[in-house]
């Protein structure tokens, strides 16, 4: 596929020669994510306006012209790799905050601002957007409601789809619209808010966000549990979530992910069969009571040590710590496989148990961590060579068929993008699966957003 004269005289009336890229070296940029997938995409835009997004569709849609909306490219699943070519529309430069609103509650943004910059800038309104995954100071909010991002205190504050109050769209036939109010209340007519977080970009191409954001805690306190063995404290995780003290972020280690966090960490992450990293918030007068309660429930049979961290600089190592784990694995495994399933938090510790079973049977190294307190275990394959690279795949089928006998699902917070794409019909129902093609067919029905991702052909 090439594009026509017409359509490129096009985007250089809407976009002009400095905000169009057909330069080969310079689209290649645009054509990978952190997947390692790639594809070359035939020009990249960047956009300034929702007005310019709408003529951009309109004009592929007159022309059957792919188009990939995309952020800063930091997903792991290949959801924003051009894989049909045509258009990559760059966000980057799409980046205002246009209201901070504390009376409110919200905030009204563009898909191109910073998670980190945004919550940088709510700081001084003793304010905070609840998602907040890894990559935060590199993702884009167009990405976290792309693939419906949450982080650790997805577990107490929900994901990027509970903390969304209204967006702006252009759908793929082109028609502009809203959906949404900014009040935290409403039953008027289906929830396309809602529908639209977590679609990848397959149903319209979102140019603002109305954000709900949450009053930040006064007091915050972070524990580390220390168990014997991997089971041992999967049956904490359960525990502590069956009672009333929800922590703020509960991350799960096992004994492969602390030895690689104790390198990051030094002695604060200790040599133990696996860790829970706790975090408890709220205010002065409530806090020792939540954490005493959320303590009471770690200490299961296998527990040796729950420890509170001495302060600000103890804390900061332990998170660094774990935030360092997914990079640190790449070093290990540069083409490890990294599935971020979801399973009832009851069912964490057969999870967990049968992930074991599975890197024994397979000869494939197998690292878990993650959000434990919602069930969501980063289960992470390392083929370190050819041989263990090739029993991968079937080991890959395994883990999904074991999180989907658990009642569990592909994805949590990654999203599916081409990397689960074929899995889908195994998650979902057939019935589901058609419903799921008929309303992708009313937003885009000649298919042109993001085509080849989340759902099977």
């Amino acid at each position: 596929m090439t594009l026509s004269l017409t359509l490129l005289e096009t985007l250089r009336a809407t976009f002009g020669d400095a905000r169009l890229v057909t330069d080969e070296a310079e689209r290649l940029v645009y054509g990978y994510d952190n997947s390692r997938r790639e594809a070359m995409p035939h020009a990249v835009v960047f956009p300034l306006t929702h007005e310019e997004v709408v003529a951009l569709v309109r004009a592929c849609r007159a022309e059957r012209v792919p188009l990939v909306a995309r952020g800063r490219g930091t997903n792991t699943t290949g959801a924003s790799v051009p894989i049909a070519g045509g258009i990559v529309v760059s966000f980057e430069r799409m980046n205002r905050i246009f209201a901070i609103d504390p009376a409110n509650r919200i905030a009204v943004v563009e898909p191109g601002v910073l998670n980190a910059d945004l919550q940088s800038a709510l700081k001084s309104h003793a304010l905070f957007w609840p998602p907040d995954p890894t990559s935060a100071p590199y993702c884009t909010i167009g990405g976290n409601l792309a693939c419906n991002a949450g982080g650790p205190r997805a577990v107490k504050y929900g994901a990027t789809r509970d903390n969304v109050l209204a967006l702006r769209a252009v759908a793929g036939t082109g028609e502009e619209f809203r959906s949404g109010k900014p009040t935290t209340k409403g039953a008027a007519g289906y929830d396309l808010t809602r529908l639209l977080i977590g679609s990848e970009g397959t149903l319209a191409i979102i140019t603002e966000a109305t954000l709900k954001l949450t009053p930040a805690p006064t007091a915050t306190r972070t524990m580390r549990a220390t168990y014997a063995s991997v089971e041992a404290a999967a049956g904490a995780v359960a525990r502590i979530m069956a009672q009333p003290a929800t922590p703020s972020a509960l991350e799960f280690l096992d004994d492969e992910a602390l030895k690689l966090a104790r390198a990051h960490g030094g002695d604060a992450i200790p040599d133990a069969g696996a860790m829970l990293l706790i975090e408890a918030d709220g205010d002065d007068a409530t806090l020792d009571a939540s954490v005493d309660a959320i303590a009471r429930a770690a200490r299961v049979e296998g527990n040796l040590d729950i420890a509170i961290a001495a302060d600000a600089s103890e804390v900061a190592t332990l998170w660094a710590a774990r935030k360092a784990l997914s990079p640190a694995l790449r070093t290990l495994s540069p083409k490890k496989i990294n599935e971020d399933v979801v399973v009832p938090v009851s069912r964490i510790p057969e999870l967990v148990a049968a992930m074991r079973a599975l890197s024994a049977e397979h000869g494939l190294p197998i690292v878990c961590f993650g959000h434990a307190g919602n069930g969501n275990i980063h289960v992470n394959l390392l083929p370190r060579n050819a041989a263990e690279l090739a029993r991968a795949e079937a080991c890959l089928d395994a883990v999904f068929e074991t999180v989907i006998r658990l009642d569990g699902t592909l994805s949590g917070e990654h999203g599916i993008g081409l990397a689960k794409r074929d899995f889908m019909p195994r998650a979902i129902d057939a019935d589901a699966l058609a419903l799921m093609r008929r309303v992708r067919a009313a937003f885009d029905p000649d298919r042109i957003l993001n085509p080849g991702k989340l759902l099977p052909e």
